[in-house]
């Protein structure tokens, strides 16, 4: 067997595309002799952490991937899960940090646009879309510029293809400073009956591709995405794809008609590693081989390299094996749309992976070696050390409560989000029954008079820095209880883990931790998580990220009469917390915004109160019995009741003296597993004996009243005040004025 290669195998070149010495030999072991170009570019990106994810395979296989509902776990484009009546809801999330720090417009779009795509190809209807953002600290002189072409990179794509953002979260913090995380999430809508796979089936059938054409954007992008930042990011720049989301859309549509007409057997999205990895995956999954023909690939750019179209990563493109029968058919529908359809390729029976460019074969290689025989590392970890605990009396009371809840209410982390939501299409669709800004998103089913599905993404990286495990439990916990708050069953979850390098034993250690807490949490509240990926690397020049395991959940109200809101509580209601006095001050932000410490744990994340106390929640909103919900999380039960009062635009009259622990821990404590109900007052003492009878704590709080947030004497302030500080940050700082008043 020939293969042409003009182009010299140096370990320069080697180091250039990711692959260590004894990768490389693992390479030469495998194919007996050396690699051509094309097909060093072809390991290299099949072998590369993005897609072979090869230093947490063995950790993301402890994960719960199975539960009643699930139809397809992990393995494929995306997760799908039952919601009745021949219904399911197919979601993934996916990281475009590298990108997005590089180009931020274009590495948000197409990180939106390839989520989109990854929900569709399995026959889905994308119905809601979220995203988590992080950003460095809001001084830092490139801040303002990647939250400005983030935002309206992510709002530009989802946007202009017609799909709500219904939820999300934007943070900001120093160790973000050289490498931003954009986490894009997707949800779509199919019949269970009707979900399509990537395993192809059958031999000599037809391979085709779908979509746009190829160019040079974005090759080498999935290598680019499994490395540090130093230096030389600038010239990573051409690593970025272009999107466009016109022909996304035309794209969706018509893969929607294709799939009707029973001529797809397996589609796959051309996400990181574009032809390659779609290609490689099909043919793997199906246990066959796959023949490229490159010449017969349609390109918008002359004179390409067969190594620049295997790893383009251009954008709006599908890979498909068809039932050669309906050709005609298939190819009327993808012309109609005014888009490519070539057949390129054929399926084969002899498990290689041929590549033919101009006559001349570039690449032959054993199809299931490319994934099954990626490196798989068992790489050391080292368990983060504890921390000290940190008793609540001996944590500084504010001086003044009123002005530490100002403080946080009007701060970089907990101001309002509204600046950024604002420019993203949150009722394009006209579903939308909650909008970003409670505690999840809520998207009707369309075709159903009741029936909707909640939406939320959640994470505290400064819990799982203080403590991997117990922040684990506690990202799984946060999203589940924002589910719960709506009223929702929460069904299943995708996770987006966000670390720095592994081959750092304490790095590692922090991926190891998260990842046995979030199995622990998963499977403590039934909520298996079905799709996800693994973002490693976010470094630059050393200095990692905070770690970040992005949970994203999927909740079904079978009647979204019932839900529950942030802020519809009515005059005259009860407050009621669920769950304990506050008492955990260790890693809050009352710690680290008002008294600028970082000590002390995480909180511990007790997952039968969790579960206990959120089927009592969910039971009690469902029955008719709430009238507003909010989860307590950062900020503790003095933000939660803060944002309250701001979403309802009503005063709340609350009374501590009967908490047995010291105010400021009571208001700032960020103890789990908690909730704030406002009740009528007719049925307060119904609920409140329903929770005493179901053992779960509870404390009568006080009423909604008045026009401010009056706590026990301790504070007494006007809701508009702390609307005026919640809404003004994110719009000061953005144009410039919050920078200037600091300085």
């Amino acid at each position: 067997m020939t293969i042409s290669n003009s182009i010299q195998i140096t370990p320069e070149l080697i180091a250039a595309h990711g692959l260590k010495p004894d990768e490389y030999q693992r390479i030469l072991d495998l194919i007996g002799r050396e690699p051509s170009f094309t097909e060093l570019g072809i390991f290299s990106a099949m072998w590369n952490e993005h897609c072979s994810y090869k230093s947490s395979k063995k950790w993301l296989r402890t994960l719960p991937t199975k539960g009643a509902r699930v139809i397809q776990g992990p393995g494929e484009n995306a997760g799908v899960v039952d919601i009745d009546d021949g219904d399911c809801v197919v979601f993934k999330m996916e990281s475009h940090n590298h990108p997005s720090y590089i180009e931020p417009y274009q590495g948000a779009a197409t990180g939106v646009g390839g989520i989109l795509r990854d929900v569709f190809t399995m026959g889905a209807r994308p119905v809601a879309a979220m995203n988590a953002l992080r950003f460095g600290e809001p001084d830092h002189p490139k801040t303002r510029h990647l939250v400005s072409g983030v935002v309206a990179g992510v709002g530009g794509y989802g946007n202009s293809f017609g799909v709500p953002t219904v939820g999300g979260e934007v943070e900001f913090d120093a160790r973000y400073n050289g490498n931003i995380l954009v986490n894009a999430f997707a949800a779509g809508l199919a019949k269970s009956n009707a979900i399509f796979l990537s395993e192809a089936k059958g031999v000599g059938l037809p391979v085709v591709y779908l979509g746009a054409k190829t160019g040079r954007d974005g090759v080498g992008g999935a290598t680019m995405a499994s490395a540090e930042f130093d230096e030389s990011i600038e010239e990573k720049r051409p690593t970025v794809q272009v999107g466009d989301p016109f022909t996304e859309k035309c794209l969706l549509e018509a893969c929607l008609e294709l799939m009707q007409t029973g001529a797809v057997i397996a589609i796959q999205d051309m996400g990181a590693a574009g032809l390659t990895c779609s290609a490689v995956e099909m043919g793997a999954k199906g246990d066959l081989g796959i023949e490229l023909d490159l010449d017969k690939v349609p390109v918008r750019e002359e004179q390409m390299t067969a190594y620049e179209m295997m790893l383009s990563e251009s954008q709006e493109r599908m890979l498909m094996v068809l039932q050669p029968e309906k050709e005609a058919i298939a190819k009327a529908i993808f012309v109609k749309w005014g888009l490519d359809f070539a057949i390129v390729g054929k399926t084969t029976d002899d498990l290689r992976f041929r590549v033919i460019h101009q006559g001349v074969e570039v690449a032959n290689l054993p199809i299931k070696d490319l994934g099954d025989q990626a490196p798989e590392y068992d790489r050391p970890w080292r368990e983060s050390d504890k921390r000290a605990a940190l008793p609540a009396n001996l944590v500084a009371a504010p001086e003044d409560y009123g002005q530490a809840l100002l403080t946080l209410v009007g701060s970089a982390n907990q101001s309002s989000r509204r600046w950024v939501y604002e420019q993203y299409d949150t009722l394009i669709q006209g579903n939308s029954l909650q909008l970003p800004g409670g505690d999840a998103g809520v998207v009707r089913v369309e075709g159903h008079p009741n029936k909707a599905l909640a939406f939320s993404s959640d994470v505290t990286p400064r819990y799982v820095e203080a403590d991997p495990f117990e922040g684990g439990k506690q990202a799984v916990a946060e999203c589940w209880r924002n589910i719960t708050a709506t009223g929702a069953e929460p069904l299943a979850a995708t996770d987006n883990l966000n670390f720095g390098n592994p081959e750092k034993p304490e790095i590692m250690g922090q991926l190891v931790g998260a990842i046995k807490g979030i199995g622990e949490a998963c499977r403590a509240l039934d909520f298996p998580i079905v799709s996800g990926n693994v973002s490693l690397y976010n470094e630059t020049n050393g200095v990692a990220i905070l770690p970040t395991p992005t949970i994203a959940g999927v909740g079904l109200l079978p009647d979204w009469k019932a839900m529950a809101r942030i802020g519809s509580a009515s005059e005259g209601d009860h407050v009621v917390m669920i769950g304990v006095d506050g008492s955990h001050l260790g890693s809050s932000i009352y710690l680290r915004d008002i008294l600028g410490s970082t000590d002390g744990p995480a909180p511990e994340v007790d997952l039968f109160a969790e579960r206990r106390n959120g089927d009592f929640v969910r039971s009690a909103i469902r029955n008719g019995q709430v009238t507003a919900c909010h989860d307590i999380s950062s900020g503790g039960l003095a933000l939660a009741l803060a944002e309250m009062a701001m979403a309802s635009r009503k005063g709340l009259r609350i009374d501590l003296a009967e908490c047995k622990t010291v105010a400021h821990a009571a208001l700032f404590g960020e103890d789990q597993a908690r909730y704030v109900i406002a009740v009528p007052a007719d049925l307060a003492d119904f609920v409140c004996i329903n929770a005493e009878s179901a053992g779960v704590p509870f404390r009568r709080l006080g009423t909604v009243g008045g026009d401010a947030l009056a706590i026990d004497g301790l504070l007494t302030l006007p809701v508009e005040q702390l609307r005026e500080a919640h809404e003004s940050w994110f719009p000061a700082f953005m144009d410039g004025s919050a920078l200037a008043a600091a300085e």
